[in-house]
């Protein structure tokens, strides 16, 4: 009597489907995304100018000064701010404006005999002094559709953020009904692990990276004798998206590089002969989406080519026979690098006045 074995039970894999099912669910898929980025990007539309204030940010806080070494004054009439200007040597001697060169400066109606005239003085006014001391760029629109353009792209970006986690859940939902249990595990790790990359990267770039890069262009237009004190604000929102979207994506790396390494495709032993081409790759994309020059270059190299470090060491890891033993190298290595950082970290805190003087 032949014995009785069971099929295996069924863990997952979802119904079975024709090729025009699959393409009508595709279908929606398609619709309910567009709706979905639709609505965020309405939602963004009336909120347009939090978002603004949001993508404005960086530039708030990037450390810009005024070219060379010429005196710098705020003129103010009553509670109208006129402008700020920079006052040449003989124009300083001839006014007597002092040592400083930072001054607020006050206009003011005079009586001059019966004829009532303009005239001026030094105004001792910390604040306004100590607001001077960093310039400001302001963001212009130069067309009369600057403002829509404007407008558009803030709601593009923000209901596109806005709407991910929808976009996510029916990509998910269209895509893990045709996978199995184990499948499915692997894939929760990496939306988990990726999405919480994705967004250090965007962090590293708006916290970090983006006032340095924006004033380092500042800092470059004015070595090159263009005045830079007005930026396009359509330019400007498209560099900072982009600028957040590329090292979002550009830490999402180490999630590609081992889910080859799981599957088979990679290889510790292929990672490490990789090496010399991720440099000359991670140095092209510091050079296509941040400003050609070499500082932010540099400052998003690093990250980049740190991670695909990390995802060699993982490998390596992996393909380890005594465990224990690899851990103590790996934690060695990690010492190492922590001091390095360390070391980076404290020569940037002390350099980076240093670079903005010779700059200047």
């Amino acid at each position: 009597m032949a014995e009785f074995s069971p099929e295996p039970p069924d863990d997952g894999g979802g119904p079975v489907k024709t090729f025009l099912e699959h393409l009508e669910d595709f279908r929606w898929l398609l619709v309910k995304c567009s709706v979905a980025v639709g609505l965020g990007m309405l939602i963004c539309l009336f909120a347009a100018n939090y978002v603004i204030a949001v993508i404005k940010w960086p530039l708030t806080r990037a450390p810009m000064g005024y070219p060379g070494t010429n005196q710098i004054a705020t003129v103010s009439f009553g509670t109208n701010h006129l402008g700020n200007f920079a006052i040449s040597p003989e124009q300083s001697t001839a006014l007597n404006l002092g040592t400083n060169r930072f001054i607020a400066v006050a206009v003011e109606p005079l009586m001059l005999g019966t004829n009532q005239v303009l005239g001026w003085h030094v105004d001792d006014n910390p604040r306004a002094v100590a607001e001077l001391e960093r310039m400001h760029i302001e963001l212009v629109n130069l067309s009369p559709a600057g403002g829509f353009f404007v407008a558009f792209q803030a709601g593009l970006y923000g209901g596109m953020v806005l709407a991910s986690p929808f976009l996510m859940y029916f990509v998910a939902s269209f895509i893990f009904p045709a996978l199995r249990m184990r499948e499915r595990k692997y894939i929760y790790r990496a939306i988990f692990i990726g999405g919480g990359l994705f967004l250090a990267g965007v962090a590293f770039c708006y916290f970090i990276l983006m006032p340095v890069a924006l004033a380092a262009s500042q800092m470059y237009s004015n070595w090159l004798g263009f005045g830079a004190t007005q930026w396009r604000a359509e330019d400007y929102i498209s560099f900072v998206c982009r600028f957040m979207l590329g090292m979002g994506l550009g830490f999402e790396m180490p999630v590609v590089i081992l889910t080859l390494v799981k599957i088979g495709v990679l290889s510790y032993g292929i990672l490490s002969k990789a090496r010399r081409y991720m440099i000359v790759i991670n140095l092209t994309l510091g050079a296509l989406l941040t400003t050609p020059e070499v500082l932010t270059q540099v400052m998003m190299f690093i990250p980049l080519q740190g991670l695909f470090e990390l995802s060699v060491w993982i490998a390596w890891y992996w393909e380890q026979p005594d465990r224990a033993q690899a851990r103590r190298k790996i934690l060695l290595v990690l010492l190492l690098a922590v001091l390095v950082a360390a070391g980076l970290w404290i020569g940037w805190i002390y350099g980076w006045p240093q670079l903005r003087r010779h700059w200047h």
